[in-house]
């Protein structure tokens, strides 16, 4: 939220406001783009989502998906948005992982017919150890294009992918620069407590941001493998038994 200018008796009410509201920045700040923000997620029920109910449901006002010991996935399963395929947008939402388990937001995807709920596209990534938490990677597709930490550019190939993506990353990505040391941005990374996840894709430039701060940066210039507009999704990764939450999930489109 930015303000340019308070008088006194606006800020004397802000700070009251703060002094009554355990969540009072958050709460402001939605209330002030509820014009240009769409919520996502009634916080009641699974409408305008679709994915496998064995997995995920509304629990206490947020949206979880849960693999439960014993239950454990073949592949990973996605949640997917039915409100459209977003092209620039601004997405925000805050998440909770419990568990050992990866999760992520996949955006400007194309939904696979097999195996059901599948999405194949880019993913905001989130691990509950926190090693890959806000890269940028390619599902199904180029895998890693940025790590936490990296700011970077994607030249034009030719050929298969399985050329360039070797050891699950993507080889030919270009160092632009450093957004930071990546043992310092993951302490910025709440553990098993509630983190804000915010992507911008404008155009060809996507970025990152855990907490405020811009974990990936990449501007995808393969034109052949690209994606500017497509399904937008929530995932849970194939692996130990895991819970991840999320809840107040906003969408901005941009122009």
């Amino acid at each position: 939220m930015k303000v340019l200018k308070i008088g006194t008796i606006t800020l004397l009410a802000f700070t009251i406001f703060s002094c009554t509201s355990g969540n009072s920045q958050q709460d402001a700040a939605r209330s002030s783009d509820s014009a240009t923000y769409m919520e996502l997620f009634d916080g009641v029920s699974l409408t305008g989502w679709r994915g496998d109910t064995s997995i995920w449901r509304v629990e206490e006002g947020t949206l979880v998906g849960e693999i439960k010991p014993g239950e454990e996935l073949s592949s990973n399963s996605f949640i997917i948005w039915e409100g459209g395929k977003p092209g620039d947008f601004e997405l925000i939402a805050e998440y909770r992982m419990v568990g050992k388990g990866n999760s992520g937001i996949n955006y400007r995807s194309e939904e696979l017919a097999e195996p059901t709920f599948a999405l194949k596209g880019y993913q905001a990534d989130i691990d509950a150890a926190n090693t890959y938490t806000g890269q940028n990677y390619e599902e199904r597709g180029r895998t890693i294009l940025a790590f936490p930490g990296q700011s970077v550019r994607l030249p034009e190939v030719s050929g298969p992918v399985s050329e360039y993506a070797k050891g699950n990353v993507w080889t030919v990505a270009e160092a632009v620069e450093s957004l930071g040391d990546r043992d310092s941005l993951r302490s910025l990374i709440k553990e098993n407590d509630w983190n804000e996840i915010r992507i911008v894709a404008k155009g060809n430039q996507l970025e990152h941001y855990i907490n405020g701060t811009l974990m990936s940066k990449v501007v995808d210039d393969d034109v052949a493998n690209r994606k500017l507009e497509g399904a937008l999704g929530f995932q849970v990764h194939v692996g130990p038994p895991m819970k991840i939450a999320f809840r107040n999930i906003r969408l901005k489109q941009l122009d």
